[in-house]
């Protein structure tokens, strides 16, 4: 299994400390760093970084939001990442929600899964080296009317790997057909159909199956005996997806934990978020809701749950570590490395 760690968050992380805790990962076997991008970092600048500071780990985004950007500079984003890590980079991808995308970059949040259809199809033809001349929904290049030309991208065509960072049913089809890997969140392999069936189907309709995609989802873990006390730190945190991660509306973690059969919770537990009542909200989440999304309890009980990721099909995790400080988080980490090894 392929292991992950992410970083962002600069304003509240001292940068010297991230880096040296990429480099120590990356010492321990660590595959790839994937950057956060939300609304208070890019997901680019810190990975330019990171390119000159190690010399294996894979370098990702994730994600990189394409309603920040038009798609011809992704395509240059991408192409300057995979050159100046010698072939490290892994481009990741998603539509953001319309909380950031109308409220900081005051894009309209329409037609979101055709917009990341368009922004795919027209990168990789940049990537390939092709002249960009595209017409769909969202883009048409050149610029109907205008003075443009179809440009080529001054690159040679170089190959750089898409993941998809998505969860709503179609998208997650779109994700099977189309992508190099899958970004998965609010996943729980106790209910891996709530996501794998998705993508399932979109593979195969495009004549391929799982094993032609990089399944990689993202797993909290807590290591200790305490679990009671983890399972009260975490519950603000699912509350928080519930209730904020979109609008009333539009709300792809809520929705995802309600295909997976918390559908009456996951509602509760927004209403009381909207509602003001963030307190309340964390009471109502279910114990549930924490130890079936992710890995947590004593070493034997977080090895198990790896067990149950690798038996659900996924072949790649990305760890999030409920740990304080540097030092406490590379404990953590050679603890966590170990533990796959006795998995695998």
């Amino acid at each position: 299994m392929k292991t992950s760690i992410s970083i962002g968050g600069y304003a509240r992380h001292d940068i010297k400390s991230t880096v040296e805790f990429v480099r120590q990962a990356e010492k321990l076997g660590v595959d790839r760093v994937w950057s956060a991008e939300a609304w208070g970092q890019d997901a680019a600048t810190s990975l330019a970084f990171l390119a000159g500071q190690t010399d294996r780990i894979g370098l990702g985004t994730g994600i990189m939001q394409i309603s920040a950007r038009v798609p011809s500079m992704i395509a240059m984003t991408s192409l300057s990442l995979q050159a100046l890590s010698d072939g490290r980079f892994t481009l990741g991808l998603g539509v953001s929600g319309p909380q950031v995308v109308e409220g900081l970059h005051g894009v309209p949040y329409d037609l979101p899964l055709t917009r990341l259809r368009e922004t795919v199809e027209i990168v990789r033809m940049g990537f390939k080296g092709e002249k960009i001349s595209y017409h769909g929904k969202r883009h048409t290049l050149p610029r109907a009317g205008g003075e443009g030309k179809a440009i080529r991208l001054d690159f040679p065509p170089t190959k750089v790997p898409i993941f998809l960072a998505t969860l709503a049913p179609r998208s997650l089809e779109y994700t099977g057909a189309s992508a190099d890997g899958w970004l998965g969140t609010s996943f729980s392999p106790d209910h891996a159909e709530a996501h794998l069936a998705h993508i399932r189907a979109g593979a195969e309709r495009a004549g391929r199956s799982l094993g032609d995609i990089e399944l990689n989802v993202a797993c909290p873990i807590s290591i200790g005996e305490d679990v009671e006390s983890m399972i009260e730190a975490r519950r603000p945190g699912v509350a928080f997806s519930m209730g904020a991660m979109g609008s009333a509306s539009t709300n792809f973690y809520n929705d995802a934990f309600g295909r997976a059969g918390f559908v009456d919770d996951a509602k509760a537990i927004q209403a009381l978020w909207l509602a003001g009542k963030r307190e309340e909200a964390a009471r109502r989440v279910p114990d549930a809701m924490v130890t079936r999304f992710g890995a947590l309890g004593t070493p034997q009980m977080v090895s198990e749950r790896f067990r149950l990721y690798k038996d659900a099909g996924i072949n790649s995790l990305t760890f999030r570590l409920d740990a304080d400080g540097t030092k406490a988080q590379l404990e953590m980490l050679e603890q966590i490395m170990d533990l796959l090894r006795e998995v695998a």
